[in-house]
């Protein structure tokens, strides 16, 4: 933490389900005392973004007023993706680097293969790209408020896990190639519920499905649903720990995206399969 006569870690947060998401207010409120507070979100429905550079019409950034009771956040809204909002927070808006990046809280969960469409995961792992840590937390909620906000939904429990997560990562740096900590709250979650250290399943957790569409005019988009493969699940997963054990599932990301493999031994696998089909 801060050390006496030093300046306030800076927090910087966003969402990508857009600045105006009782996720990201939520996320706000049970962090805002920790530090100094930006918050620098789309201004709209991000969801799916990945960490997307999406063309923009409107350059401009517009502080925002967010209902959080705490001393005054300051609050920027951009029309960008949650990766570009970061970026221009990053490079623009802030006066040194943030020591952390909050990224959420998002409305559904962010589990297996999936995660690298998530726009909660795109923010993070922009921040990351810059050496700022960062912290991205979802809720399993219902699939009909992935893309609409509602008050009904409880941040209460991801709110109170965000905090704890937000402490242990400001308290000192994480281990080398854990550039960002992927949390993902059960809906049944209460504040007893124990928190497991989990890989990124290999399994897609959003199974897509067709269209039903009978013709090409027709407005039908692809739709998607929870599915899980019991048979081949992996134990330490974070698909196993949310859907099996409702646990809070916490999995380090890695922005290194090489294959953890010996890369002399497979530099040799492929000169030899190329000698194989020179000869044919």
């Amino acid at each position: 933490m801060t050390q006496p006569g030093s300046l306030p870690p800076l927090i910087l947060v966003t969402n990508d389900d857009g600045i105006h998401s009782p996720g990201l207010h939520a996320a706000i409120r049970a962090i805002c005392d920790l530090g100094e507070v930006v918050v620098a979100a789309p201004r709209r429905q991000q969801t799916g973004a990945s960490r997307s550079y999406l063309p923009v019409r409107d350059k401009a950034v517009y502080r925002e007023e967010v209902p959080v009771d705490c001393r005054t956040v300051v609050a920027y809204g951009l029309e960008t993706s949650p990766a570009q909002a970061v970026l221009s927070a990053l490079v623009d808006l802030l006066p040194r680097l943030p020591d952390l990046l909050i990224s959420g809280i998002n409305f559904g969960e962010n589990l297996g293969t999936g995660v690298t469409i998530s726009g909660t995961i795109g923010a993070a792992i922009e921040a990351a790209s810059f050496g700022v840590p960062g912290l991205a937390v979802s809720l399993e909620t219902p699939k009909e408020f992935h893309y609409h906000h509602s008050d009904a939904v409880d941040f209460s429990v991801a709110a109170s896990f965000t905090r704890q997560f937000a402490l242990i990562m400001l308290a000192g740096q994480l281990p080398p190639d854990v550039d960002i900590l992927k949390i993902d709250v059960p809906s049944d979650a209460t504040l007893d519920t124990p928190w497991r250290v989990t890989r990124v399943s290999r399994q897609r957790y959003h199974v897509p499905r067709p269209s039903g569409r009978r013709s090409l005019s027709e407005q039908k988009g692809i739709d998607y649903a929870p599915e899980v493969n019991l048979d081949t699940l992996e134990p330490d997963s974070d698909v196993h720990a949310l859907a099996v054990d409702r646990v809070v599932s916490v999995s380090p990301l890695s922005i290194d995206l090489t294959s953890r493999v010996d890369l002399a031994a497979l530099d040799t696998d492929l000169r030899q399969r190329k000698r194989v089909y020179s000869r044919k």
